[in-house]
């Protein structure tokens, strides 16, 4: 087994290696699909048809934005967590969807990239949906464990043989610190989340926006005493700002 880093259009893609197949981390993002195609066939020298697995680790842009296409392309399967479905569902759903994807544009302005096609379907179709401690079909030395707070339907992914696992979007580099990621949308799950990675004392840690490293290289339990006690989301930042501002106003009448 060996794990392949590629660069995404604003994260790390891994594309996992064996003799006979080819596992996907992650979903990616729309942009990334020729790039992903082209390392299997150019660099790889292996059929499209070898990749048989693709999780989606969740519903944002650069997670889930690739998974439908590169299904159609390679034959591989999908597979995602059951809540998937439901994060976009509604209008009020696709706003979010549409918010989500200019704000991966946004980043991706920030990173110095050029403006690419990222909009895909706001409603995932997986051939599986996992359950939590579930092995990956196909795929028995890896198992999806469920570590919502980002989202309500986050997965990160096990090797258990080799202690080694992808956490996607459980923490991120601002400034040159690890930190939570924005939006945190269940902030109390997120603790639980993190914990529970940190319980399992892994060799290496695969995250989605910063390098590789042990979990000794991890300052867990600070990152536990300072996690945010109330969700960091859009909606609830906009909603601060409006009380914030209607309480002014009526302190000033």
């Amino acid at each position: 087994m060996q794990i392949h880093t590629l660069k995404g259009y604003i994260q790390n893609i891994y594309l996992v290696e064996y003799p006979d197949k080819l596992l996907l981390l992650d979903g990616c993002s729309r942009a990334d699909t020729g790039m992903v195609c082209d390392f299997i066939q150019t660099t790889l020298q292996r059929p499209l048809t070898d990749l048989k697995l693709i999780v989606v680790t969740h519903m944002h842009p650069d997670h889930a934005g690739g998974a439908h296409r590169l299904r159609r392309l390679t034959g591989a399967e999908i597979a995602a967590h059951p809540g998937t479905r439901k994060w976009y569902a509604g209008p009020v759903g696709r706003v979010a969807h549409a918010i989500d994807v200019a704000l991966t544009l946004w980043v991706a302005g920030r990173m110095g990239r050029g403006k690419k096609h990222i909009w895909y379907n706001a409603v995932l179709q997986p051939d599986y949906e996992l359950q939590d401690g579930q092995t990956l079909p196909g795929f028995s030395e890896w198992q999806a464990l469920f570590t919502p707070g980002h989202t309500d339907h986050d997965v990160s992914l096990l090797h258990v043989p080799g202690g080694e696992i992808y956490v996607a979007d459980l923490l991120v580099m601002v400034k040159q610190k690890i930190v939570p990621p924005y939006p945190l949308c269940h902030p109390n799950q997120y603790r639980r989340s993190l914990q529970k990675v940190a319980e399992l004392n892994a060799e290496r840690i695969y995250f989605a926006h910063l390098a590789p490293r042990s979990s000794n290289d991890v300052a867990f339990e600070t990152l536990l005493s300072n996690a945010p006690k109330r969700p960091k989301t859009h909606w609830y930042s906009t909603k601060n700002k409006i009380a914030g501002r209607l309480s002014r106003r009526s302190r000033n009448i």
